[in-house]
């Protein structure tokens, strides 16, 4: 088995960060921030105007883009698995096997579109099923059946987005992100205000979105080219491998936090609202510590695929400490500042104790959060998928769920007790990823990823 350094790295590794890995990343978590920060905005930009046609088209559309997210997720985590495989290459110094994987990755975005697809027509014929009304309910029908073509756009521009991010570029996907989310505001206006397309206008206005933000990005990717015709058999199966776990964690998560909505929703309307609320509260306070995390999970694959296993824990130390900073003073402002926040979203008095008391919650575990976060990535960067995976199902369902029945409905303690199962769950999280990113439990997983690149396996 190929060695991985564990004390002073000696030798050249051709990292120009090694010595300094904070200011590397910060460069590439701050596009990565932007580019989801313009979605958050494109997103409420699109609600505003989805409003103006009632209650039913924000449940509709609500409904139809949940269902559409759940389907794609699935294609998320596999592609993730491109980001990986190309920055350990790029440790590596093997271009052409960057190069490969990225074919690789598209490759698969386009079976698993394919298959989105026609799930996704499926899914649409019984969706209204869900729905409280008839009418929400063909509007939930009808804004996924348009919004699931989009898939190939979104799953080729996510492909080629990991691979950049691989690569060191968060820049060029940032770019295609704000450009695609702009056109996006445009045509809502145009299709759902000026020509009256209503919920039909904001699914079609989406995909055009979309297909701006692959085309940006594919003229990007031109330059260096695709990796179509360097990919194998072999580069599809180990990003199968390394993508599939994370893949079942995203689908079995979402799982997960749909019960726990699910049960919040079933015990009142004012728990409800107050869930949402702290949901949209702590999504921009989220948004950078997963960009750092993403940032983690580069530069570690790149010290994979430079045997440079020394510079893995350096690196997730850096990363926990600038997502440390940034978590604890949205502690600090949520703990002190939570009736200030919450004022804007609910008239209601009794909506905004509830979400109040959410956000204390939320001040406890935000450290916690960007520290499972900062972890899961540097683990995944090592290869070490699946137990970040095992980790992340096994706490979301074991916690979250129970937690949220046994306090919160049998307790009486209401979205609360929901959110103090989600605090567990993330607390627990945390401290068995880092255990075993501090051990060096990474490194079986690490030097096997290495083989990769220092074995020339027979060409198939």
């Amino acid at each position: 088995m190929t060695s991985l350094r564990t004390e002073n790295g000696s030798g050249s590794s051709g990292l120009a960060w090694a010595a300094s890995p904070l200011p590397e990343l910060v460069r590439l978590a701050w596009p990565i921030t932007v580019s989801m920060l313009s979605y958050s905005v494109m997103t409420l930009v699109g609600t505003l105007f989805v409003g103006r046609l009632g209650s039913y088209a924000l449940a509709g559309v609500g409904l139809g883009g949940t269902a559409a997210f759940t389907l794609m997720c699935f294609g998320f985590g596999v592609l993730r698995g491109v980001k990986v495989l190309v920055s350990q290459a790029v440790g590596a110094g093997s271009k052409d096997e960057a190069d490969a994987f990225l074919g690789a990755g598209i490759l698969w975005a386009a079976a698993l579109s394919v298959a989105i697809v026609i799930a996704g027509e499926i899914v649409a014929q019984w969706l209204p099923g869900l729905a409280a009304t008839a009418a929400s309910g063909d509007a939930a029908r009808t804004y996924l059946r348009i919004r699931i073509l989009g898939t190939p756009m979104v799953l080729v521009y996510v492909a080629i987005r990991e691979a950049r991010y691989g690569l060191g570029d968060a820049r060029s996907p940032m770019v295609g992100a704000v450009a695609g989310n702009v056109v996006n505001v445009a045509l809502d206006w145009l299709l759902i205000v000026h020509l009256g397309l209503g919920v039909a206008g904001a699914a079609w206005s989406t995909v055009f979105a979309h297909l701006v933000e692959a085309g940006v990005l594919c003229a990007v990717q031109r330059r260096d080219g695709f990796g179509l015709g360097v990919a194998r058999l072999r580069h599809a199966l180990d990003v199968w491998r390394l993508g599939l776990p994370t893949a079942l964690q995203f689908v079995l998560e979402s799982g997960s936090f749909a019960l726990l909505a699910a049960l919040i929703a079933s015990l009142s309307e004012v728990e409800m609202a107050a869930h949402q609320i702290a949901l949209q509260v702590i999504h921009f306070s989220f948004l950078p510590a997963f960009a750092v995390g993403e940032a983690a999970s580069v530069l570690t694959g790149q010290a994979v695929g430079a045997d440079r296993g020394d510079l893995v824990r350096v690196v997730a130390r850096r990363a926990l400490l600038a997502a440390g900073v940034y978590t604890g003073l949205c502690s600090l402002l949520f703990a002190f500042g939570g009736a200030w926040i919450v004022a804007p979203f609910a008239a209601e008095t009794a909506t905004r104790v509830v979400a109040v008391r959410l956000l204390v919650v939320a001040a406890i575990f935000q450290v916690f959060d960007g520290a499972n976060i900062i972890a899961r990535g540097a683990l995944r960067g090592t290869g070490d998928v699946r137990y970040a995976a095992a980790i992340g199902i096994l706490t979301s369902w074991l916690l979250t769920p129970p937690m949220t029945w046994l306090l919160g409905v049998r307790a009486g303690l209401g979205a609360l007790g929901g959110w103090t199962g989600l605090c567990l769950e993330i607390i627990a999280g945390a401290l068995l990823l880092w255990w075993r990113l501090e051990r060096g439990a990474w490194r079986h997983a690490a030097a096997r990823s290495r083989e990769r690149f220092t074995v020339v396996p027979a060409p198939t």
